[in-house]
């Protein structure tokens, strides 16, 4: 009963920022009080005209935070959602089919789970050129084999259960009994990885982007540190221009993680009740 107290509390929590943050992005055009591309008077401290202040080009802070939300949001849940259905499908085939299959699709598992994954996306993203598509496939490319191996191991402890016993001597089709009878039952441990791998795209984007491989015309939470860095911003004291985006990557990484978190304890609850 605690375990449930808490996760209605971090799910409410989860939700309230994560809310906010989206509400933010949908609506930057209307909450952004400048142009983030216009440029202006450089390194201005925050005032009522300026509430965050502007950078070196005199482009308003804010209106760049606003506006950031939008790329690194979408980012993340892109990359996270095909993170996931990328490693639900590998885990589902190879832990239900087995033998060679199995064999095969864990030997490339293993293989991408070796491999560093955040230096293999820097060396991705800077040979594919930078820029929003560059950071998808290279973040993709690189983090699907952890909810791949998750999923196999669910998917082996169901392939036994009487339920998936009884529809195999009934004939039913291999295809249907993965996607129509084991995928309602792995959805919470799936909504979960999901939730993490939000977390583990955007850290990604913000990291890329902070070393330069960002789109250069795009605003984001991770471009805005690589411009505040690059150009003095951190050495001078600007808190105004690096301290923003970095809360705002914090606060909506611990949305999600609220999120994952209170979806597993409801799954302990309930396996406990059952």
């Amino acid at each position: 009963m605690l375990n449930l107290n808490f996760a209605l509390r971090d799910r409410r929590v989860g939700v309230a920022i994560l809310a906010a943050f989206l509400s933010v992005a949908v609506l930057a055009p209307l909450l952004s009080p400048y142009d983030p591309h216009a440029m202006g008077v450089p390194y201005l401290s925050p005032s009522s005209a300026h509430w965050l202040g502007t950078n070196d080009i005199g482009q308003d802070i804010l209106s760049e935070l606003l506006y950031g939300a939008r790329i690194s949001l979408f980012i993340g849940i892109t990359a996270a959602a095909i993170i996931t259905l990328v490693g639900m499908m590998v885990g589902i085939v190879a832990g239900y089919l087995g033998g060679k299959t199995d064999w095969i699709l864990m030997a490339i598992c293993n293989v991408a789970m070796v491999l560093p994954s955040f230096p293999l996306a820097i060396v991705l993203a800077a040979y594919l050129g930078g820029g929003i598509k560059s950071l998808m496939i290279s973040i993709c490319l690189t983090a699907w084999s952890g909810t791949a191996l998750v999923v196999r191991a669910s998917v082996l402890q169901l392939r036994s259960a009487g339920f998936i016993r009884t529809l195999e001597a009934m004939g039913a089709n291999s295809v249907r009994i993965m996607f129509w009878h084991i995928v309602p039952n792995i959805s919470g441990l799936v909504l979960v990885k999901a939730a993490l791998a939000v977390c583990s795209a955007m850290l990604a984007e913000a990291g890329l982007s902070f070393l330069g491989l960002g789109a250069e015309t795009e605003k984001s939470w991770g471009a805005i540190l690589h411009y505040a860095f690059f150009r003095n911003g951190v050495f001078n004291g600007y808190w105004w221009w690096y301290l923003p985006p970095v809360l705002c990557i914090s606060l909506c990484i611990t949305g999600f993680m609220l999120l994952g978190r209170s979806r597993r304890d409801s799954a302990s609850e309930h396996e406990v009740r059952s």
